[in-house]
């Protein structure tokens, strides 16, 4: 469905539940009448690209996987610490880099299967089989071999650190020591998926097999798949053969596209969403005014940025690059035009307890226009418009806008924006269809090599052609480092080669701002934006008066 039509549609459903809600005596909204019912209704960004965790990209499409499927482990809703998920119980041995998983014997499938060590040994091989092409793939490469099979370097997946000693015994041999390795074990690429499933569709290679629909799909998590219309909503319902079902509160959850951010935040103030996926900047100050309780500002280990593509001119002149990011008023992005408590970025990688980068950009427009004229376009002459290329979004395009209007009054570069939709955005990142384009990243663990891995030379996920083998050396050291202060170090390297010829042009460090109902509980704030929704539920004893 296109942006017009979903708006079409938003503004018809707005409309219908205005009509329904005038008409009952009662004046109960559907959200009040979902929360009865034990439904949570969820504003979701976009249409899902796809269900198959093992493809999974965009986070509006994890947050549906993370219901429907289980890994080893479960993030601890506030703390994010690894806690038992499938796997009821763990060993590590340091010395042979070997992980024991204990399977609980009571984990089935939706269809009443019991998952076993064999589902999670076929689920990785699956990930790892270089025709599937799964983008996040690099995410198991921690473990043995895992790289040189998924590389094709590798036949024999016997040779891979992954083996069922028994139905409910897993044993996972690393590559080198990964002390957030339990924490991966909770990411999408982590997840199994039902080995006869994939087989009888002919899934094991495809991408478009279709055997993520309801009545199809089996999955292991808390809920199961009940209905997905494109452009109207994905249904799930509690799964009785979850494990622990009888801790599962909520009774359903329906995810609803929510393309258009303002239509979203009618959608939430009248009645129709418990939660949305964001708000529009312009409104952040309103809700925090005159509705508080509902406003959420969450910090998270994220980053919103442009990549470049070092193989289009002039973006393969590194000092037209590194004039692109000088020239730039981050402050005033974030306090005028985002308006979300954001964090002005000058560098990859966020700030964390463990990590800042000491390498920094910084507003300096002198210095960028001495760049350009050095490169050979002073005040941007000889320069065709640079292609900005972002998804349709109002937030995306307001940003865009900005950046359009401060690089023609500090460079005089004209910049053509091209908002594309989401599929075909995504489509132009894989293939480096694109000259800057629009990208973010939420970190998947708690370490600063999930930011600085992007941007590895044989990394699929960021196509921005930049290759450099010190940027590699420092990363390859760091990986293999057991010394904490050692590691960081060889971080701080790479980054400051990273910053001196960027690819990257750095904007802001996320945080995530919604709003959610007072009566949802069990939605806690964390750094990676990552809510299990098994622990979520209703308290009707919360309800406040409601946002007009």
């Amino acid at each position: 469905m296109n942006v017009r039509a979903t708006r079409l549609w938003l503004t018809a459903v707005i409309m219908a539940a205005a009509i329904l809600c005038g008409s009952c005596s009662r004046h109960e909204t559907p959200a009040q009448q979902a929360m009865r019912e034990g439904i949570l209704l969820v504003g979701n960004n976009s249409d899902p690209q796809t269900l198959d965790p093992q493809l999974v990209f965009s986070l509006s499409d994890f947050r549906i996987s993370e219901s429907l499927y289980e890994g080893l482990t479960i993030p601890d809703p506030k703390t994010l610490a690894p806690r038992p998920g499938v796997a009821q119980s763990w060993e590590y041995d340091d010395k042979t880099l070997t992980w024991l998983f204990h399977l609980r014997t009571n984990a089935k499938w939706s269809n009443g299967d019991p998952v076993t060590a064999h589902d999670f040994v076929f689920s990785y091989r699956r990930m790892l089989t270089p025709a599937l092409g799964a983008d996040y793939a690099s995410m198991l490469y921690p473990i043995k071999n895992a790289q040189a099979f998924n590389q094709g370097k590798l036949k024999d997946f016997a040779q891979v650190g992954v083996h069922a000693l028994d139905d409910h015994t897993l044993q996972i041999q690393l590559e080198h020591p990964t002390s957030y390795f339990l924490s991966l074990c909770y990411h999408q690429t982590f997840l199994p998926v039902h080995p006869p499933t994939i087989t009888k569709f002919g899934a094991f290679t495809r991408r478009d097999a279709g055997w993520d629909r309801p009545g199809t799909l089996v999955g292991n998590g808390p809920f199961i798949l009940t209905k997905y219309v494109l452009g109207d909503v994905v249904e799930v319902k509690k799964n009785p053969y979850y494990w622990n079902a009888a801790d599962v509160r909520l009774n359903g959850i329906r995810f609803f596209p929510t393309y258009d951010i303002n239509a979203e935040e009618r959608m939430f103030r009248n009645g129709l969403l418990h939660t949305t996926y964001t708000l529009p900047p312009e409104k952040t100050a309103t809700y925090r005014d005159s509705h508080s309780q509902a406003l959420r500002i969450i910090p998270v280990y994220g980053h919103y940025f442009y990549a470049l593509n070092v193989r289009k001119p002039p973006l393969d002149d590194p000092r037209v690059r590194l004039a692109l990011c000088l020239a730039i008023d981050r402050q005033a992005l974030v306090d005028h035009v985002v308006k979300g408590g954001q964090i002005p970025a000058f560098c990859l990688t966020p700030p964390s307890a463990q990590y800042q980068s000491r390498t920094q950009l910084s507003e300096n427009i002198a210095e960028a226009q001495r760049l350009l004229t050095e490169a050979g376009h002073p005040n941007g002459q000889g320069l065709p418009p640079i292609e900005l290329t972002y998804n349709t979004s109002d937030l995306h395009r307001v940003i865009a806008e900005a950046l359009q209007a401060m690089w023609k009054k500090n460079l005089g570069i004209d910049i053509q924006l091209i908002h594309v939709p989401a599929p075909e955005w995504l489509d132009r990142r894989r293939n480096a269809n694109y000259q800057m384009i629009r990208a973010g990243w939420y970190a998947d663990y708690l370490d600063p090599s999930t930011f600085l891995e992007l941007f590895r030379s044989d990394n699929e996920e960021e196509q921005s052609g930049w290759k450099n083998p010190a940027y590699d050396s420092f990363l390859d050291a760091a990986a293999k480092e057991t010394d904490p202060a050692k590691r960081m170090e060889d971080f701080q390297q790479a980054e400051a080669l990273l910053m001196k010829e960027p690819p990257v042009i750095p904007l802001y460090f996320y945080t995530t701002i919604l709003l959610i109902r007072p009566e949802l509980r069990g939605y806690e704030n964390n750094l990676l934006d990552m809510h299990p929704f098994d622990v979520m539920y209703f308290d009707p004893s919360a309800t406040t008066a409601e946002p007009q």
